[in-house]
């Protein structure tokens, strides 16, 4: 009997069986994979490594789900994952044998706009390409695609066959704002104004008004900063005429004022009932723009399944608790939560031993642009957040205290030994992330407690073998994030800690930075513009004021709550907290909740 129902459970699983391209190497190890199943011992094919392939092809049908295999190769190159057999029915796309897989697809609807959330590497930008009409779907078929006959059918009765029908019948056009604005002066070559008279319908100048972009009209695209380029490329979304509108991360680079802007611009394009589709990772902005949510969990490179629309508030919850109750299916072991109270007890026990004072500086940059830094303290075992616009000289303020920058009138800073994580990364290392992380940080690296506290939650154990120069910009970001933690310090400077971050991992960082700094007894100064990684992180704040890129002052450090409430205020906005994660919210413009805060003067909310 018990064997009965063990094969049926056998039979109830889907295995998916994923081999890594960049890791599989059968010229350098023994087939370790092939000689040690126990199905080819068996005598059937379920391992082969053939020259033609260059590396292992796995038979999912002949897959057991021992996990011999995963163990026994040197490379770590081989993932086995059982799947629920209810998934097997939803596969929408697969690439290729031993490969990434997507099951369902989000439901866009018009006139309204969706929230997609989700960890990187998860299938977002494959599901934003599906329902652009840029890929076709191939039902998990890729030997032999279906066609467009066979796809209609597997979503009929859905909403997503009436969206597909329309996109066949050249009804709907699709523009999509693409991820990776930096590689966009590679791409194209001009100034900023003949791209946008090329593509215009008659909306540019309320939309370069909106972006605030009329000042950079003239300049060349590669000229552009990080942050002007996002805005360009929103813009160029913008003022086309389309019926479905895809942005992917349309937040990075911006400022918290920018980011707001950005998500007005975005949603006024819903006055003529078009689709609008968002992948983003800022939470808060997400919150603030969708009307409607869809998340993708899994595991990031092997699979990803979409959940089914949720309201905004319920599917971010979804995701921050890791359970998605509808299928009663939990998808993340812990629940991510944001009580900012949660290192206030420990913090309360640390002696804060050293208190060290800056004076009032002023430093001049390029032509008319100039920062007055008021004097300022702060002690160890302390974070002190940057908040301001981009331009208003957060970077300057760092590399000062940092020495990189000496001011030209006042004081000097203390002289500190400082660890600075620069805003932009650019991989110059040559060899793989152990070399990197044993040349630079070698102590650190073979200590236990930052084994813990760092490496692990980091996950940069699993990029060890991989070359420097072929990291994504994530991963760049978490290798950048422990050479800067790794060397010993006084002060930590941080320059925006979570770009190119997920949501995740933005809480993982953020974890790490706040236990690292309470353990090791040491400040932190960090810029960010992610403002629920800001609240979490900080003990007290330093607001950024004035006219960004001419005339501005970096006020002295005050609390939390004092300093939010200014920032805020300055911006014109208020922040609730949600009652179950505590996560910062939003409040809709001119909304009752928000109309009864700015009255009562309480822009944020610590509770």
């Amino acid at each position: 009997m018990a064997l009965k129902d063990n094969k049926k459970e056998q039979e109830k699983l889907t295995r998916i069986a994923i081999v890594s391209t960049d890791r599989c190497k059968p010229k350098k190890c023994k087939q370790e994979c092939k000689k040690s199943c126990p199905i080819v011992r068996g005598g059937k094919l379920c391992i082969e490594v053939t020259p033609a392939d260059k590396i292992a092809v796995i038979s999912e049908e002949h897959c057991i789900g021992c996990g011999i295999c995963t163990k026994k190769c040197p490379f770590e190159a081989i993932t086995i994952i059982n799947l629920p057999s209810n998934l097997e029915k939803d596969t929408t796309h697969r690439y290729s044998a031993n490969s990434f897989k997507l099951h369902r697809l989000p439901t866009p609807r018009s006139g309204a706009v969706l929230g997609l959330v989700g960890t990187n590497g998860i299938g977002k930008s494959t599901a934003l390409k599906i329902l652009a009409g840029k890929q076709k779907p191939n039902l998990g078929k890729f030997d032999a695609p279906p066609d467009w006959q066979e796809i209609l059918i597997h979503f009929r009765g859905s909403e997503l066959q009436n969206y597909f029908t329309k996109i066949l019948e050249d009804d709907l056009k699709a523009i999509i704002k693409p991820q990776y604005v930096d590689q966009i002066p590679k791409a194209v070559k001009g100034s900023v104004k003949e791209m946008l008279d090329k593509k215009d319908c008659g909306r540019q100048d309320f939309i370069c008004e909106a972006l605030d972009l009329n000042h950079v009209k003239t300049r060349q695209i590669d000229e552009l900063s990080g942050g002007e380029l996002q805005r360009f490329a929103c813009a160029m979304v913008c003022i086309q005429d389309a019926d479905i509108f895809m942005f992917d991360e349309p937040s990075s680079y911006l400022d918290v004022k920018q980011r707001l802007r950005c998500a007005v611009t975005i949603r006024t394009l819903l006055a003529s009932n078009k689709y609008i589709i968002v992948v983003e990772h800022d939470l808060s902005v997400l919150d603030y723009l969708s009307d409607y949510i869809c998340c993708l969990y899994g595991v990031p490179g092997a699979y990803g399944v979409v959940t089914l629309p949720s309201s905004v508030r319920e599917g971010i919850n979804i995701f921050l608790d890791g359970f998605v109750p509808t299928e009663n299916l939990r998808f993340r072991e812990t629940a991510l939560v944001f009580k900012v109270s949660e290192t206030a007890s420990e913090e309360e026990e640390v002696k804060k031993m050293r208190r060290y004072d800056y004076p009032q500086m002023v430093k001049r940059m390029g032509v008319g642009f100039k920062l007055t830094v008021e004097p300022g303290a702060f002690t160890d075992s302390e974070i002190v957040v940057m908040l301001g616009e981009n331009g208003t000289g957060k970077t300057t303020f760092i590399r000062m205290l940092a020495g990189r920058l000496q001011p030209d009138e006042g004081g000097k800073c203390p002289n500190l030994n400082v660890s600075y994580k620069p805003q932009k990364i650019s991989p110059k290392s040559e060899g793989n992330v152990r070399n990197l992380l044993h040349a630079k940080i070698r102590d650190a690296y073979m200590h236990p407690q930052f084994m813990t506290d760092v490496i692990k939650p980091l996950s940069l154990d699993s990029l060890y073998d991989q070359e420097v120069q072929n990291l994504s910009g994530g991963e760049l970001q978490r290798v950048a994030l422990t050479l800067c933690l790794g060397k010993p310090a006084d002060v930590y400077l941080i320059d925006e800690p979570s770009a190119y971050l997920d949501s995740e991992q933005r809480l993982q960082a953020s974890k790490v930075i706040k236990r690292f700094i309470l353990h090791a007894k040491k400040t932190a100064f960090v810029v960010e513009h992610d403002f629920i990684m800001a609240t979490y992180l900080a003990d007290r704040v330093i607001m950024f004021e004035g006219q960004p890129s001419i005339d501005t002052v970096a006020n002295s450090p005050q609390s939390l709550l004092a300093g939010m409430n200014k920032f805020l205020n300055s911006l014109d906005i208020t922040f609730r907290r949600d009652p179950t994660n505590f996560r910062p919210r939003i409040n809709k413009l001119n909304s009752v909740k928000d109309t009864d805060q700015k009255r009562n003067g309480n822009y944020f909310f610590l509770e």
